[in-house]
């Protein structure tokens, strides 16, 4: 003999459920919208949770002055003489090689003069998220300024400063594995400051023309006929 099984219908809330949950469902929002969006979105912080939680600084993040990072003495700005330009100093030589984590980013940046130029290249062995751009010292309008901003794995060009201040790029990783930068650059720049994910700032001196060894010649041949 067997027995028939019965499936029970799981009975439907009724419309008095429905209206307080949908009540509390409400109140949860609002009370989000105030509390955490309004706040990190739009900067507007009715209640002060914001300030309290440090989310009006996604908003409306402080604006850190750029340091001026040019030693004492003559700036390196040029003096055009007709096609030529004319400096007060010998250009600088820099190497700049760094692995960045997953995710990770940096800043590298050198300060030029109005109308300063640097010769660069710089390559990685992944595709990176790129801006090459400058920020201008002592203030001025846009305090920002992009001229290169895309992903890709390498680049080569000359750069001349349209205005003074520091120049330079911003590297990040998007991926899930290491990637690894090398840049290569000469200019009239007098010095280079790093800025990494973990927000610690490094000037970093360069090296001056004198200290590059001349490539030596090759031998000649001895062998006769």
């Amino acid at each position: 003999m067997t027995s028939k099984t019965e499936v029970q219908t799981p009975t439907p809330p009724s419309l008095s459920t429905l209206a307080t949950t949908t009540v509390i469902a409400l109140v949860v929002a609002g009370v989000l919208l105030v509390t955490i969006v309004l706040p990190a979105e739009y900067a507007i912080d009715p209640v002060g949770t914001g300030r309290w939680l440090g989310l009006t600084e996604i908003a409306s993040p402080s604006l850190t002055p750029v340091e001026d990072v040019s030693p004492a003495g003559a700036a390196l700005a040029p003096v055009q003489n007709g096609p030529v330009g004319e400096y007060p100093a010998e250009f600088k030589l820099d190497v700049f090689e760094i692995t960045l984590q997953p995710y990770e980013y940096v800043e590298y940046k050198y300060h030029l003069e109005q109308g300063a130029t640097m010769l660069y290249s710089w390559t990685a062995n992944a595709p990176v998220i790129h801006d090459l751009h400058g920020e201008r010292v002592g203030g001025g309008e846009p305090a920002e300024e992009s001229f290169d901003k895309q992903d890709r794995r390498q680049a080569s060009g000359s750069l001349t400063a349209p205005f003074t201040g520091i120049h330079g790029w911003y590297w990040e990783n998007p991926g899930g594995e290491p990637v690894t930068i090398r840049l290569t650059s000469s200019g009239f720049y007098s010095s280079a400051l790093e800025i990494r994910s973990d927000r610690t700032r490094r000037t970093r001196k360069l090296r001056p023309l004198e200290t590059l060894s001349p490539i030596p010649e090759e031998s000649a041949g001895t062998g006769g006929r």
